[in-house]
């Protein structure tokens, strides 16, 4: 439901003060590496997803980018536009853990509101900062407190507005250290010019619905009525949506996990399909014991595989709610066995560039769900299932310990992430970096996921 109930026809009775602050870090990843490795601060960076130079930038800082390096730049590319650029293996647990140290310092000046990312957050500014003035002067304390308590290679971007929604479309209308007052008698001039896909809401399905109602720029949206955005979104986001656009804040929806799962670039060692298999096989295996760290059973799996130069394979399976490893196991050794014929079938000896798994369906023990599915399931099968599932958790609970302890005696997971003490056979002589969690800009994984 929305906060408050405001139509068109008392909007201009309502205040809207300036209410929140977003902070937006510019090229995050690369300023945690500027930040750890100080002779890289104000040098060009790269961030990679592992240590190959077969591989693309997931990261580049801002000296980078005059020299045409971006994100999904090639290596190889990279140090041919910029001779001596630093390449930078992902160290997904070290940007969750600064972070941290980030968010702890901005809340000793300002109370947070939301983590929408590892590298964007919203704080809500208090009665008495909401004059323009006084929240510019909460801005550059949080500034410096940013460059004196953590450092000073950590740049980002700050807006200030009304809503949280037009506190982001600040924060991004300067980059990097950009700040950016937005008042609710700016709009809709001040945004004028924007991208409708630069809008946070506005992604390729919305896009296209709004090109059939006639809205392709951002005054057309902006003078939409609160029940046609609702039409065109098909669903109440739509009006939260208009709400937020034009200064009146709105009630967000708790989001609910509906996938757990891991991707990887395959390198040169693992791009054919026996080698692809295992890493394939890694990556389902952490999702699991993420599943069981989190108390949810699954009841479906899908599986993805990127092919080079070009093309993919994916497919899925559904099965009663687990918890099981053997069983996921099994499942993806059985569409791994169908890509492998599709793929002799066209006689083709592929080479893979990427892996993707992940569990769907998810539901937790006491929810309806899965509480229905149970009473129709076999009592074998389910005694079955849960004495495997408790098997798995106990090697969860032994990695976790033993990797905590790695952890606390001065062991490092930067070559390769946790160690894997308790692991099956076949997956020996695996690299450890295809086992550590990674960071989905939409989401922080929490420390446990590292462990797990």
């Amino acid at each position: 439901m929305l906060s408050r109930a405001i139509t068109p026809e008392n909007k201009g009775a309502a205040k809207r003060p300036l209410s929140y602050l977003f902070i937006d870090f510019n090229a995050y990843f690369a300023g945690v590496e500027q930040h750890d490795h100080p002779e890289l601060f104000g040098k060009p960076v790269i961030v990679t997803p592992l240590a190959s130079e077969h591989t693309g930038a997931i990261a580049a800082s801002y000296e980078a980018r005059p020299f045409g390096i971006k994100r999904g730049t090639k290596v190889a590319d990279a140090r041919i536009l910029c001779p001596g650029i630093a390449v930078m293996p992902a160290r997904h647990d070290r940007y969750v853990a600064v972070h941290k140290l980030l968010m702890k310092e901005i809340e000793r000046h300002i109370p947070l509101e939301k983590i929408y990312s590892i590298d964007e957050a919203a704080f809500r500014l208090s009665r008495s900062e909401q004059d323009p003035a006084r929240a510019v002067a909460t801005a550059h304390r949080i500034r410096q407190g940013i460059a004196q308590n953590v450092g000073p290679a950590l740049r980002a971007s700050i807006g200030i507005a009304p809503t949280r929604l037009l506190a982001k479309l600040a924060a991004e209308r300067v980059k990097p250290d950009g700040l950016t007052v937005l008042r609710a008698e700016d709009l809709p001039h001040a945004l004028a010019d924007i991208p409708l896909t630069d809008i946070p809401g506005i992604g390729a399905g919305v896009e296209a619905r709004l090109a059939r109602a006639g809205v392709n720029n951002f005054m057309k949206l902006w003078n939409l009525q609160p029940k046609e955005a609702r039409a065109i979104w098909g669903s109440v986001m739509g009006e939260r949506f208009w709400h937020g656009l034009h200064g009146y804040e709105t009630v967000e929806e708790p989001t609910k996990k509906s996938m757990i799962g891991h991707s990887r670039v395959l390198t040169r060692e693992h791009e054919n399909p026996d080698k692809a298999r295992i890493v394939a096989r890694a990556l389902l295996l952490k999702a699991a014991s993420r599943l069981r760290h989190y108390g949810m059973h699954s009841s479906s799996l899908s599986l993805s595989v990127r092919l080079r130069p070009e093309g993919g394979w994916q497919a899925a399976r559904r099965f009663t709610y687990s918890q099981d490893s053997f069983q996921f196991l099994a499942l993806l050794d059985e569409m791994w066995a169908e890509f492998c014929k599709s793929q002799r079938r066209k006689g083709h000896s592929p080479r893979l560039g990427g892996v993707t798994v992940y569990l769907h369906g998810l539901a937790k023990q006491g929810e309806t769900a899965l509480e229905q599915l149970d009473l129709f399931a076999e009592p074998q099968g389910v005694e079955k299932d849960a004495r495997r599932a408790g098997l798995w958790k106990v090697i969860d609970t032994i990695n976790a310990d033993l990797d905590a302890k790695f952890q606390r005696l001065g062991g490092s997971r930067e070559e390769g992430g946790p160690k894997r003490h308790v692991a099956l056979a076949s997956q020996s002589g695996l690299a450890l970096n295809y086992l550590g969690a990674k960071i989905a800009f939409s989401r922080v994984p929490e420390e446990a996921e590292f462990l797990y």
